[in-house]
């Protein structure tokens, strides 16, 4: 006979869904010297957990599979838009980037009940084949009641197949585009500073403004296409707002 406890399914129980969507001034391309105005999806989905709940823009969709209040950890998923010459005259020459995805997992610990840290591993799909890992500390207050300031550091690495996409340039785009010929290992991507500023509405939607710098390292700060006619330092700036639905499946 099986008990009452026992036929409990893994999905049953309390669960959130939280979508929303930012707009933001950032380059018009990784390593860019130009800004444009972009817009991204946000959403996270996953079980209620016991302990603090924080949430940055930075975070890639995410679908958590533990969440003991202290660790919580999952899958993530992140759309990877095109880039071609329409994205700027500084790639003239330079082969088209297809959009694709990158996906892997995620874990994030609160030593404390005011800092998160946060880990993603993302494997490339069809935009690119490389590894990416992005790592993110966050110390958060309420400096008045429904308004939290959060803010923290930020670095980056990947694999070689990920620069040679987006930073190499072979002998024939050397010839097509006048930049010097590069071939990137792999490596530190950048590192970087960010905050926000987050407003709860109602317990269920919150805004936020926020900004985010970031300094290109290793084999990006060194591949031609920055040194000619990009830049090292990338500043995203801009708004964001999410609502949060909560639910209980049996």
């Amino acid at each position: 006979m099986v008990s009452a406890q026992q036929a409990h399914s893994w999905w049953s129980g309390d669960w959130y869904l939280s979508v929303g969507a930012a707009g933001f001034s950032a380059p018009k391309f990784e390593g860019s010297k130009h800004d444009k105005l972009q817009f991204a999806p946000l959403i996270s989905f996953g079980k209620q957990g016991a302990g603090p709940r924080f949430t940055s823009r930075n975070d890639s969709a995410s679908f958590s599979l533990l969440d003991t209040g202290a660790i919580r950890a999952g899958i993530v998923g992140k759309f990877v838009p095109s880039r071609d010459s329409g994205d700027g005259s500084e790639l003239k020459g330079l082969k088209d980037v297809k959009w694709g995805a990158e996906v892997g997992g995620f874990v994030e610990v609160y030593p404390t009940d005011w800092l998160r840290a946060r880990a993603e591993l993302r494997q490339g799909i069809r935009a690119h084949n490389g590894l990416v890992a992005d790592t993110a500390i966050d110390a958060f207050t309420d400096v008045a009641p429904n308004l939290r300031l959060s803010g923290g550091p930020r670095a980056s690495w990947a694999t070689s197949d990920y620069f040679d996409t987006y930073y190499g340039v072979d002998s024939v785009e050397a010839a097509a585009s006048g930049l010097k010929r590069y071939n990137p290992g792999g490596g530190f991507k950048s590192v970087g500073v960010g905050g926000a500023l987050t407003w709860q509405a109602t317990q269920n939607f919150s805004t936020s403004s926020f900004i985010e710098y970031s300094r290109l390292q290793g084999p990006a700060a060194a591949s031609s296409l920055v040194k000619q006619r990009g830049d090292r330092n990338q500043l995203v700036i801009g708004v964001s707002a999410t609502y949060k639905f909560d639910f209980t499946l049996n």
